[in-house]
């Protein structure tokens, strides 16, 4: 008999015996979802905290720098990069201290907070960043085969028209003019009417140097 065929008291009567056989793992089921709910809540609001926390670093850093504190800026990045390494604003403190680096003609430590940046770069884009800048650093110090190795470990078509322009002054480097024209001119395409006129320069002295080679 199917069970819409019971009447009201055998109803009843099943109701009540299922319940006695399952009422346990019911209240089981429904506290387990309560404090799992809670757990991720609780777990949100805490990461909420965690990255406002990181980003208020982050600004007393900025302020530092800017007010010529270099050693309490420094103090406050060295905190964000041991208590808050999964927030993208210790990559950003690591990559602007780079900056600073570089200023100081320090290129060697400059290598190295970019190395750091771009280890813990979570998002491909400012990954891709940090690579055009130590593509820049390397090239700096001579070293244009790195440089175009850490250019080579870009995603395509991340940041193309500065990447592409950089990839023509490191090919010009290594004696490669033909490449490099062909990075220039993709440079040039990528970035449309934004192009500088330092692009097209680069690509008349090329051919400049072309006829007098020839």
């Amino acid at each position: 008999m199917a069970f819409e065929a019971y009447d009201e008291y055998e109803q009843s009567e099943r109701v009540q015996q299922w319940l006695r056989q399952n009422g346990l793992s019911i209240v089981v089921g429904i506290a387990i979802g309560l404090v799992g709910i809670f757990g991720w809540q609780q777990w949100n609001k805490h990461k909420a905290e965690h990255q406002g926390d990181a980003a208020n670093l982050y600004q007393q850093v900025q302020v530092a720098v800017a007010s010529g504190k270099t050693e309490g800026a420094d103090a406050l990045i060295d905190q964000l990069t041991k208590d808050y390494t999964d927030t993208p604003y210790a990559m950003f403190a690591m990559s602007d201290r780079a900056a600073r680096q570089v200023q100081a003609k320090q290129l060697d430590k400059a290598l190295e907070s970019l190395g750091w940046a771009e280890g813990h770069a979570g998002d491909p884009n400012l990954k891709a960043l940090v690579q055009v800048r130590i593509a820049r650093v390397l090239l700096a110090q001579g070293k244009a085969a790195d440089a175009l190795a850490a250019l080579d470990r870009m995603p395509p078509k991340s940041y193309e028209g500065v990447a592409q322009e950089l990839r023509g002054d490191v090919l010009v480097k290594l004696g490669r003019p033909d490449d490099a024209r062909k990075a220039y001119e993709a440079a040039k395409a990528a970035l449309g009417e934004n192009a500088p006129h330092s692009v097209q320069m680069k690509i008349d002295d090329l051919a400049v140097a072309g006829k007098q080679g020839a």
